[in-house]
């Protein structure tokens, strides 16, 4: 595991690190106490596979803090780690484009399989709240699959998509693009997030829906 980790309360950000090293052998985790910090951390390892944010620290600012965060590393699964646990927080979180929300009072077995479910291409909200969260904001609040691929996915990741669709493997892909295997799984990573689906025949039947594919 491959983690940008960012909260400016060090004494939780330094025992989530030494949890995701006890659980996860060979980890690296780049750790920030702001989302500028965040936001070094992200570009300096472009390796990164994943990105951990507290939504309430410095140059967060809430939703604002994870748009510029994805505008900047659109291609890096940004999951927020919060004491806020309001429903509509959950909606907006989402609408802006993360991959996960987990709430700080979620056991640590919780907060390690939320992070690995997203790793693995999925989307993680805390069980118990998925009902209230559901009808708290209007429909309009939430994006389309439609609006978060033309709005999420960048042209390379179209690329990726396209040659996905039509069978090719990873390693087809990457001779095709000239890139490396480790970068086509990323992308891979943020069309199954964007798509929110699970696997690559729902990505293409989904892409093909919505007109990804013409």
């Amino acid at each position: 595991m491959k983690l940008v980790l960012a909260d400016d309360h060090t004494l939780f950000r330094n025992g989530l690190a030494l949890l995701l090293n006890a659980h996860c052998a060979g980890s690296e985790i780049w750790e920030g106490d702001s989302l500028d910090a965040a936001l070094v951390e992200a570009a300096a390892h472009p390796d990164a596979e994943i990105a951990v944010l507290d939504l309430n620290m410095p140059g967060m600012n809430g939703v604002e803090g994870i748009r510029r965060f994805i505008g900047l590393h659109p291609w890096l699964p940004l999951v927020i780690l919060t004491g806020d646990e309001e429903p509509e927080k959950i909606q907006h979180v989402l609408a802006a484009g993360a991959s996960g929300f987990i709430p700080k009072s979620s056991t640590p077995a919780v907060m390690l399989c939320a992070i690995q479910l997203v790793l693995a291409g999925g989307t993680y909200l805390p069980p118990q709240m998925l009902s209230s969260a559901a009808g708290v904001a209007p429909r309009s609040a939430m994006p389309t699959v439609r609006e978060r691929a033309h709005t999420q996915l960048t042209e390379r990741q179209l690329q990726v998509l396209r040659l996905m669709a039509a069978g090719k493997p990873n390693k087809a892909i990457c001779c095709e693009l000239d890139i490396e295997e480790g970068t086509v799984k990323a992308h891979i990573a943020t069309v199954f997030r964007v798509l929110d689906v699970a696997n690559r025949t729902e990505a293409a039947s989904v892409a093909r829906a919505i007109g990804l594919l013409d």
